[in-house]
């Protein structure tokens, strides 16, 4: 499977995973000190989730991927169609989060136990998501597609250029992961783990 749409793929799925790990660990961490979290930091994060993984990972797999696989695998359909409502409702999940964080900083502690069980639901429907596009989508397009097809998917996915798979953020994305990089725990920034 050394495709370069793969890799982007598996190199973006890590990034989003390694952003969720530290989104959990910060909550983690400010319920064990008694305290609140980095809202401003939780605030980036969540922006990073909506501008990246869901306006462009998301839009070229639905846009570009999976009309392929639909032609080339049709045993597939099923699982295709279960992600796409998948993809379809994460701009809402979003929504959802970013309310519930707002929700939990203005009115205090009594919001913070919806966030957290938001978050760690999204979590948890997140990394199923992606190992289901990982072990059942990428081998069967492995398999089936042929060169002129991987040659369109490597031009759509090299352009994604998330800055959390080590390139350099456009211009206007440099703040955001400035802050997420200097504040956020490990494994996505260098901000405290303890």
């Amino acid at each position: 499977m050394d495709h370069t749409t793969i890799r982007i793929i598996f190199d973006e799925h890590q990034a989003l995973s390694a952003m969720l790990r530290s989104l959990s660990m910060m909550l983690a961490q400010a319920r064990r000190q008694g305290g609140l979290p980095d809202f401003e930091v939780l605030r980036a994060m969540l922006l990073y989730l909506d501008e990246f993984p869901e306006r462009l990972h998301h839009k070229k797999e639905s846009e570009l991927l999976f009309p392929k696989l639909r032609e080339r695998a049709p045993q597939l359909v099923p699982v295709l169609d279960a992600l796409d409502r998948d993809h379809a409702s994460g701009e809402r999940a979003i929504r959802n989060l970013e309310h519930l964080l707002l929700a939990f900083e203005v009115m205090g502690e009594a919001r913070r136990q919806a966030f957290e069980q938001a978050v760690e639901s999204y979590i948890e429907f997140y990394l199923n998501h992606m190992a289901k596009e990982e072990s059942e989508l990428l081998p069967a397009a492995a398999a089936s597609f042929s060169a002129a097809d991987w040659a369109e998917l490597d031009a759509a996915f090299a352009a994604n250029r998330d800055p959390l798979t080590g390139h350099e953020p456009d211009e206007s994305y440099r703040p955001l992961f400035s802050k997420i990089v200097l504040m956020a725990p490990a494994p996505i920034g260098l901000g405290p783990t303890q």
